[in-house]
């Protein structure tokens, strides 16, 4: 059994939308129920909570986003951030910090050998969040930041973020378009939110050749987004060889989710989820870590965890 890190906490529920909102404190409650159930958590390492320091949050975000997140979001009841559609709640800065934060003490553990991998189980989302701008249920780039923490702390020169949600991870895309030293590859429903994502997009300057985009039509499943993973995305790792993979765990590709018309099963993740430990072990040492994106179908969320957390456990 490998040494896998969990982040399960239930602090993230304190971040608030408001009601009827998809991205809400639930999704975090069914996790829990359902890793404590499948007594999944107790065969993990359990990773602490911290909070991501501004200096580490302006390793990706401008100055400017930064203090515009302060000022509309630090201690106001509700609403909804200027740059995009993300409504916060009293606690959404506190708890985006956090998710930002605790994500690098995984990041930590595996770049120490203290663990194998590790699974964050963390909300605001990120991979919507561009250098500027907060937009699609995301505050911070916690991928993102990882990415680049794991650069500045430990000299990681190719860090591989893998994007299986049904949304295309703009943000993340836009923070590295020029940026060699991480390759980010997407699997997505297209055309879908937020419309990025085509398969021309590839990468410019420094960054030339090392965005790769899978853009699929509504109901594909695991056919065309093994496909993708196996055969275009596998022969590239091969060439770029990461020192860490980074997985933007997003569920909504499952089938049955209220925002997406993918077809993935939970068994599938498991297989997406070998592929990718495949990929660390042969290149990275088998340094891997996940964090939770989209997935809005609560017990189907739950459920997905459940297998991919078992996957990385071995």
């Amino acid at each position: 059994m490998k040494r896998t890190g969990l982040v399960l906490d239930l602090s993230f529920t304190e971040h608030d939308p408001g009601n009827y909102h998809p991205e809400a404190p639930g999704r975090i409650e069914a996790i829990h129920r359902q890793l404590k159930a499948d007594r999944i958590v107790g065969k993990c390492l359990p990773l602490e909570l911290r909070d991501v320091t501004d200096d580490e949050i302006l390793l990706v975000h401008s100055e400017s986003y930064l203090k515009t997140v302060k000022t509309e979001i630090d201690g106001k009841r509700s609403g909804t951030l200027s740059t995009g559609d993300t409504n916060f709640g009293p606690r959404s800065l506190a708890i985006a910090k956090q998710a930002a934060g605790s994500l690098l003490n995984a990041i930590d553990g595996v770049m120490t050998d203290q663990l194998d991998n590790a699974f964050c189980a963390v909300r605001p989302p990120g991979h919507h969040a561009t250098a500027s701008r907060g937009m699609g249920f995301c505050v911070f780039n916690n991928a993102a930041i990882a990415a680049r923490y794991a650069r500045k702390k430990y000299g990681s020169e190719r860090v591989a973020i893998i994007d299986w949600d049904v949304h295309h991870g703009n943000g993340t895309q836009d923070i590295f378009y020029e940026d060699g030293n991480v390759f980010y590859f997407s699997t997505h429903q297209h055309p879908w939110y937020p419309g990025t994502g085509k398969f021309d997009e590839t990468g410019q300057g420094k960054g030339r050749h090392t965005t790769m985009n899978a853009p699929l039509p509504a109901g594909s499943g695991m056919d065309e987004v093994g496909h993708a993973f196996r055969k275009r995305f596998a022969v590239k790792m091969k060439e770029y060889q990461p020192d860490l993979v980074i997985i933007s765990a997003g569920f909504d590709s499952r089938d049955g989710d209220p925002l997406g018309d993918f077809t993935l099963t939970d068994p599938q993740f498991v297989e997406l989820t070998g592929i990718l430990s495949g990929i660390a072990g042969e290149f990275a040492g088998g340094r891997l870590v996940s964090v939770l994106e989209g997935g809005y179908n609560r017990e189907g969320l739950a459920k997905a965890v459940s297998e991919h957390v078992s996957a990385l456990l071995g």
